[in-house]
């Protein structure tokens, strides 16, 4: 998939930018009205003015955001009406830093009331209430701010969201907001005013972006190590909250999940492309380390092969972090048997001029990895044609197989190419694979513009191991968790089930050729355990996934917006399950850490085949 910090990059460039290309109007501009801000919000998520000419609306300045592109002011009303539905702060979007005004001015605005959709209307994202082309008049300064709003586990409802309206495609814009019983519906209520969190803990690390997120709800799904675990779809963790700052980037504290911001984080609740609802904090909490530390499994003994997955993101010969991955190889993983990586770029990774070829990429991760102290790994993958497998453009990413040949051999068969698939055959009784390694069904539409299933045959103490490296398309073009339709649409599951449904035919036939053989399908699955992805992988018992081993405090391999979940996954054949001789480990090195060097925790499964 393209590269996470490029897109995003990009896409910030241009948010707000251009905001009345991302504008709903509503209704066609009328005169001029004089009203108050809780007139403009309204009781719903989109502002009975949206569109109008309005005159005069007073409150008290209580942020100024003078950098990034979504530039201006909030203002609040100090006497609010005495609906909870309607919320008594706006944005004033000014486009460019703000002059003239300061915190604790009482000011007067005119302006067009805007809905801005944060990402475009596209996104599903919920629509932010602003004025815009604003003329402001100081009316007078040093002002004490309105009270802040604690947002606390018992202010935040269980429930996330209503339904949304089936004759408006689901969409919740036009439902009465119920703040008493809906997490988004609470969260709207106060958008643009200023609110107060307390003593809360950090359930997604510090980002690029100067961004973390906490929960006001420390009792909800929480994770053996501190963060929020995002179990099924019905379990978001309302609690959830994105923190920016209104400081200095530098400023900006460098959190781990598991980290508490103790006392008060204050500031304006604003709406996010990256997150929704987001509190930017004039005044943030101190940062108290939980002592999180990276894990490291255990040994496996030589009785056990150890198989992982690990997706290195985007690792090309130019990255910084081959020191970084092969420690985490060799000292946290333990130096597994075999290990299927994903996001494996080509030779000279981003840069477009037809190179496929991934040989140095993974000589200079073996390289490192010797230098750690580790085996010298052998390997063995299949290019892919330019340009037609996915990721950032011009990098070619690939599933490869490391493999330490001390302990493994590895049964080559040749032939296997972009665009050739391999089988499954029969010898003495034995399954083998007519292509070691070899694609799944390269050709078929499921793997359009997406990584193909690279399948391998090992050989461990006499008895054959079938490997099956993937990486399923991303959820890229999901509608997100906060979206304005509710339940939000997932639709980058169709390519996904489609991929699940063609690997489990896979395994299926290697199953049927030989019912005990040992099978390992693992890698990128982009999708959670729980998934409907996951059940059409898993079939009718062909597979398993062996994360559902681990009690649910420890399933996940990704943070993803404050939730801990499941994207990486490693699914065993009956021969491996019914013994019951086998042992998971989830490997927390990466995703809780302000300082990743990718965004997935490598998966080690260890079994006696």
């Amino acid at each position: 998939m393209p590269s996470k910090s490029s897109a995003r990059l990009a896409a910030l460039t241009v948010a707000a930018a251009c905001s009345a290309a991302s504008t709903i109007v509503l209704t066609t501009p009328a005169h001029a009205e004089s009203v108050r801000i809780h007139d403009i919000q309204g009781s719903t998520r989109t502002s009975p003015y949206a569109g109008k000419q309005v005159t005069d609306v007073a409150g008290i300045v209580t942020g100024i955001r003078a950098y990034g592109s979504a530039r201006g002011f909030w203002i609040q009303d100090p006497a609010p009406d005495a609906d909870p539905a309607t919320s008594e702060g706006v944005f004033v979007f000014t486009g460019s830093a703000p002059k003239g005004v300061a915190v604790g001015d009482a000011v007067t605005v005119n302006g067009t009331v805007s809905e801005y959709v944060p990402g475009g209307t596209s996104s599903g994202n919920q629509a932010l209430t602003e004025i815009t082309k604003a003329t402001t008049t100081v009316v007078s300064s040093g002002n004490a701010l309105p009270a802040a709003t604690a947002v606390t586990a018992d202010s935040v409802p269980d429930a996330y969201a209503p339904e949304g309206d089936a004759a408006a495609d689901g969409s919740i814009n036009a439902l009465p907001l119920h703040p008493s019983a809906y997490a988004l519906d609470y969260y709207e209520s106060l958008e643009g005013m200023t609110v107060r969190v307390a003593d809360t803990r950090v359930v997604g690390a510090t980002d690029p972006y100067t961004e973390l997120w906490v929960t006001v709800k420390p009792h909800e799904n929480p994770s053996r190590r501190g963060g929020a675990v995002y179990g099924s779809y019905g379990a978001q963790n309302t609690g959830r909250l994105q923190i920016q700052s209104l400081g200095t980037p530098a400023a900006f504290p460098k959190a781990n999940v598991g980290d508490t911001l103790e006392g008060a984080t204050t500031g304006p609740l604003d709406y996010s492309q990256y997150g929704g609802y987001t509190l930017v904090a004039s005044e943030l909490g101190t940062l108290e380390s939980s002592g999180l530390e990276r894990e490291t499994t255990r040994e496996q003994r030589s009785s056990e092969l150890a198989v992982a997955t690990y997706n290195v993101e985007n690792l090309d010969p130019s990255d910084d972090t081959f020191t970084a991955h092969a420690s985490a190889i060799v000292n946290n993983l333990q130096s597994p048997d075999i290990v299927s990586l994903e996001e494996i770029q080509d030779n000279n990774g981003s840069k477009n001029d037809g190179t496929v070829a991934a040989d140095q990429t993974l000589d200079k991760l073996i390289d490192a990895v010797v230098a750690a102290g580790g085996p010298r790994y052998d390997w063995r993958s299949i290019d892919p044609a330019d340009g037609v497998d996915g990721g950032q453009p011009g990098g070619n990413i690939r599933q490869a197989f490391l493999f330490n040949p001390e302990r493994v051999s590895f049964a080559d068969r040749p032939g296997g190419d972009a665009t050739t698939a391999t089988g499954v055959t029969k010898r003495r009784g034995k399954a083998h694979l007519t292509l070691s390694p070899g694609r799944i069904a390269p050709t078929d539409a499921a793997w359009e513009d997406s990584r193909k299933p690279l399948a391998g045959e090992f050989v461990f103490r006499g008895r054959t191991v079938f490997v099956i490296a993937n990486h399923f398309n991303s959820k890229g073009g999901d509608q997100p968790l906060t979206s304005r339709y509710q339940p939000p649409s997932r639709s980058s599951e169709t390519q996904r089930h489609q991929q699940a449904t063609l690997v489990n035919a896979f395994v299926k036939d290697i199953l049927d050729t030989q019912k005990n053989a040992d099978v390992v399908t693992l890698g990128d699955i982009n999708d959670f355990e729980f998934s409907q992805t996951a059940k059409l992988l898993e079939g009718r018992g062909e597979l398993w996934s062996a994360i559902k081993s681990l009690p649910r405090s420890e399933r996940y391999s990704y943070v993803y917006q404050g939730n801990s979940q499941v994207l990486d996954q490693i699914l065993i054949s009956p021969s491996i399950r019914r013994g019951c001789d086998f042992e998971y480990d989830s490997v927390h090195v990466n995703a809780e850490f302000h300082d990743q060097i990718s965004d997935h925790d490598p998966q080690v499964l260890r079994f006696r085949p």
